[in-house]
């Protein structure tokens, strides 16, 4: 019989839970408009939430793996080039001018550079990616802890969560967005990742920076960040659900 921390148990029990709205994503969008179903997802997002913080501590970390584990081609999936023609800018001349802004509830509001970036303190970790549609993939990923960064701007405390805004629209939609709450923002292992088994982040992976939350499922690991916005609620953004696929039904907790 297996544990109550079992980390197989907890991946179980998350999924599962994920599971009551991934049987609603075809046509998921005009669901997600209905306040029925905008109640249903936010009652089974809650309770996911609960039932993840009562099985893993604040520190609790996702399992990390061997060099010998890590995939000889990490999947990209999604968006692998965006089309908006300032990235296209960038990234024809290696992102030298590109710039991650970080405002919002901040007190020191600031755009660094990649080179400012890489000249914090990084961490590299190997972790598996698990994506909802049942794909897995371990990778090296080297980056800024995002608490170091949040660190040198000085978090208000009005500040709830976290949003990653991004270069990509995914399928040529709107722009694509992520968030995370404070708690998983702070995690050791949430990095903003510029290097991927020991090279620079390919395009196809997010370059020149992405979000791992190495807790979360893959939709939650935004790609192509260009702006990380520090706020109290959601509802100056999208629909109003802290996230692109969140938009369209997914839920918003996806702790694995």
């Amino acid at each position: 019989m297996t544990s109550p921390t079992d980390p197989a148990r907890r991946r179980f029990l998350a999924r599962a839970a994920l599971a009551s709205g991934a049987l609603l994503l075809t046509g998921c969008d005009r669901l997600s408009r209905s306040d029925t179903m905008r109640q249903l997802f936010d009652a089974s997002g809650s309770l996911t939430q609960r039932a993840q913080r009562l099985l893993a501590s604040h520190e609790a970390l996702a399992r990390e793996y061997s060099p010998a584990d890590i995939a000889p081609t990490f999947r990209a999936n999604g968006t692998t080039n965006p089309r908006d023609e300032a990235y296209r800018r960038l990234a024809a001349n290696g992102f030298r001018d590109w710039r991650l802004t970080v405002d919002g509830l901040v007190e020191r509001p600031r755009a660094f550079s990649l080179d400012d970036l890489k000249a914090m303190p990084s961490r590299t970790q190997i972790t598996r990616h698990d994506c909802v549609e049942g794909w897995s993939c371990i990778g090296q990923w080297t980056g800024v802890v995002l608490d170091d960064l949040l660190a040198q701007v000085g978090v208000r405390d009005a500040a709830r969560f976290v949003v990653f805004h991004c270069a990509d629209r995914y399928r040529g939609g709107d722009a694509y967005y992520e968030s995370l709450d404070m708690r998983e923002a702070y995690h050791p292992q949430t990095l903003l990742a510029y290097g991927l088994n020991g090279a620079d982040l390919p395009i196809a992976n997010g370059a020149p920076l992405r979000l791992r939350a190495e807790r979360q499922l893959g939709y939650k690991m935004a790609k192509y960040v260009m702006r990380i916005e520090l706020v109290e609620s959601f509802a100056h953004l999208g629909r109003g659900r802290g996230g692109y696929w969140e938009d369209r039904g997914y839920q918003w907790w996806a702790g694995i």
